[in-house]
């Protein structure tokens, strides 16, 4: 990417560059104010949790391969299952009605989410049973145990014990003059990245030749600011069975490529 804001131009490597580079200017003079008997949350309270939001948020993009991933996000501000609120049936029900509530919230036009709990036979838990009619299609998602007892929905958990209370009815998010009102942080974060924004030109380069000669030497070329990564093939023979099915000329090992690992990708440039 290159960021020109004013007369500064940057050249900054990949997303998780650009989003830290984008935060840091979102920072300046920023204050999550989460209620009038409340403190403010600046500098690097904020910047904290604002990293471990998107550490989470991280967690659920790898997950929504085989969950949605929407319905993981509400779940951050559901109270965490221990392994005695899964084995309470009418608690469960009434935590699976609050996830339903939150999922009309959020007015989604095509999907209809229908959300109650079932008795795993395994551990006698009630585990949460997600279905989403879409385009006239139902599809199941079940709520594993497994998953409730992963370092991934440990994440989630802690995240949702930081923000649950945190913000009262009162709350605002501001930066520099301009204030806010939020009732989510996910509220609050999207609009003080929205302000870093303004007044700020970010254009993407997608290869090499989508540079002129200065920025090539800039970016690429000059010894003192250029990467050198080292590339190194442990398996000629599979790498070589690799390039020969997507580079090659036969459009079938290419296609049954794509249609085995389509699920898998989590960087599509098209």
């Amino acid at each position: 990417y290159k960021v020109k804001k004013g007369k500064q131009e940057t050249y900054i490597k990949d997303d998780p560059a650009l989003d830290e580079y984008l935060t840091s200017i979102a920072l300046e003079n920023a204050a999550l104010l989460p209620g009038a008997d409340a403190p403010p949350i600046t500098g690097e309270r904020l910047e904290a949790l604002i990293n471990e939001y998107r550490a989470v948020m991280r967690v659920i993009d790898r997950q929504s391969r085989v969950f949605p991933a929407d319905v993981l996000e509400q779940m951050i501000y559901l109270p965490s299952l221990s392994e005695a609120q899964l084995s309470d049936e009418a608690f469960m029900q009434e935590w699976c009605g609050k996830l339903s509530a939150r999922m009309v919230t959020l007015n989604d036009k095509i999907n209809q989410y229908s959300i109650a709990a079932a008795k795993d036979p395994e551990r006698g838990w009630y585990l949460p049973s997600v279905q989403v009619l879409a385009h006239g299609v139902t599809r199941e998602y079940k709520v594993t145990a497994d998953f409730l007892s992963s370092p991934d929905y440990a994440r989630i958990k802690t995240l949702g014990e930081k923000l649950e209370g945190l913000l009262a009815a009162d709350a605002a998010i501001q930066r520099n003059e301009t204030r806010k009102p939020v009732q989510q942080f996910d509220a609050a974060l999207e609009w003080l990245m929205a302000q870093a924004r303004k007044g700020t030109n970010i254009q993407r380069y997608k290869g090499l030749g989508e540079m002129n000669p200065e920025q090539l030497w800039e970016t690429t070329m000059d010894p003192d600011v250029r990467r050198m990564l080292k590339v190194t093939i442990e398996d000629a023979i599979a790498a070589d069975q690799i390039f020969t099915c997507l580079m090659g000329d036969d459009v079938e090992p290419r296609r049954d490529f794509i249609e085995s690992n389509a699920l898998y990708v989590s960087n599509l440039d098209v």
